[in-house]
């Protein structure tokens, strides 16, 4: 596993690398993480349970948790560390992370097959999307295997990596075969309903997010004064933090809603669950969305949930458990209108909602299918450095001869890496974790 974004850092992208990898060791797979270094000493090898070991390899992050793309310097690195684990295959995450990107390329030098997994959705107007979208298609150009976490993901992921190619009867494009869809999921057990039943004399919405534009709090802002005139039994419970918080502080002010407006600040994931159990209704309000592990775990938890309709959000939980809006401040007042009346009447059981969700979503399927992933990457055929440098080309007359030079730098570089620090030479690992030592403590 391969990404910018992982422990000790708290977000999604970063549960689901931790999560997968616990499973995939559950099922007998020898699993490492290599991400950058956090200050002020987490550099090195690291070991988190159930026997994952993690490279913090001497990065600094620039921004956003992300590191500077650089594509070489990070190749004596990863040459080293696969070399000497004996890794057969690499699996990236996050279009943003250059780790990740890099690694593909690099990956196909020690004859190591690539996964890719994609967690957000992108757009392609603005420059910076213009910029970091051709990065992520030259990156895709010759990984093995793309997954998504949702359909509407796949169709965002498949624009914008540039995931297709022409058909052998006509000269029609059709998406390759190897761009597959496997939702995210969750542990049920940590985010089970109350023991008692949540008072209605009270209804509170619940709302726990990064406070940015993105993120919709702008819709989040405008509603909830209106909210709380039409329904005086209404208080809100608010959780994160970001730049958008000033706005909220005000809008609490301006309406002197000090004491039905209730913020939090940043939340810790491990209270994620004590702040859903107070409430009854979840409410997001994102703009763009790929999958939303937050409403599964609210859903989870027993709220019932209401969100704009973007992205990947209406595959996540069936229409009887969650209620839509446009991404409007009417609409969205008229869903958690709906919402606060569904909940006041009884018509939501916090309890069968947890247990449908625990059917729904669980890590060791999203193992078992990330595995056939990994089975038919290592039956495929691996590409030659010609048809790398054939399909790289493809870029464009302009990014498609820069970026087939760098892949022949880089093949350079490897050559010159393998005459100064032959893999002979190389210190392996020997010991590894067992897992029947993991099967008798877990």
């Amino acid at each position: 596993m391969i990404s910018d974004f992982f422990h000790p850092n708290v977000g999604g992208v970063e549960n689901h690398i931790f999560m997968l990898s616990a499973n995939l060791i559950r099922r007998g797979h020898k699993v490492i993480v290599i991400t950058h270094s956090h200050p002020p000493d987490r550099v090195g090898v690291r070991w988190l349970l159930p026997g994952l070991k993690v490279y913090y390899i001497p990065f600094p992050a620039i921004a956003s948790s992300a590191t500077l793309p650089n594509y070489f310097t990070f190749l004596p690195y990863f040459r080293v560390i696969i070399a000497r684990e004996h890794i057969h295959l690499i699996h990236a995450h996050a279009s943003l992370s250059s780790l990740g990107q890099e690694a593909i390329l690099h990956a196909h030098h020690l004859g190591v097959r690539t996964v890719f997994t994609d967690h957000s959705l992108f757009g392609f107007e603005d420059a910076a999307s213009i910029l970091t979208n051709k990065l992520f298609a030259a990156a895709l150009k010759n990984v093995d295997a793309v997954i998504c976490v949702s359909h509407t993901g796949r169709e965002n992921t498949v624009l914008r990596g540039q995931l297709f190619e022409k058909s052998e009867d006509s000269s029609a494009l059709v998406v390759r075969p190897n761009v597959y869809v496997i939702p995210n999921a969750l542990v049920a057990e940590q985010f089970t309903p109350p023991t008692e039943p949540v008072s209605l004399e009270t209804i509170y919405i619940v709302v726990l997010s990064r406070l940015a534009y993105r993120k919709g709090v702008d819709l989040l802002v405008a509603t909830a004064p209106r909210i709380c005139a039409a329904f005086p039994n209404v208080n809100f419970i608010v959780g994160g933090d970001g730049p958008k918080l000033n706005d909220l502080l005000q809008v609490r002010e301006r309406h002197l809603l000090q004491d039905r407006i209730e913020l939090l600040g940043p939340v810790r994931h491990r209270d994620v669950r004590n702040v859903l159990v107070r409430g009854s209704v979840f409410l997001n309000t994102s703009l763009t969305e790929s999958f939303g592990i937050a409403i599964l775990e609210a859903a989870c938890a027993g709220l019932y949930v209401v969100s704009t309709r973007v992205g990947g959000v209406p595959e996540i939980l069936p229409h009887d458990m969650i209620s839509f809006a446009r991404p409007e401040e009417d609409d969205l007042f008229r869903a958690l209108s709906e919402a606060v009346a569904i909940v006041s009447k009884g018509q939501h059981d916090p309890i069968e909602a947890h247990q449908r969700v625990k059917n729904f979503y669980n890590w060791a399927d999203v193992a078992e299918r990330t595995d056939i992933v990994y089975d038919a990457v290592v039956k495929s055929e691996q590409k030659d450095l010609w048809t790398r440098m054939q399909r790289t080309m493809e870029l464009g007359p302009f990014a498609g001869p820069i970026y087939t030079i760098i892949l022949v730098v880089d093949c350079l570089f490897f050559l010159f890496l393998e005459w100064l620090m032959p893999r002979h030479d190389l210190d392996f690992v020997q010991m590894h974790w067992e897992h029947d030592n993991f099967v008798k403590v877990q």
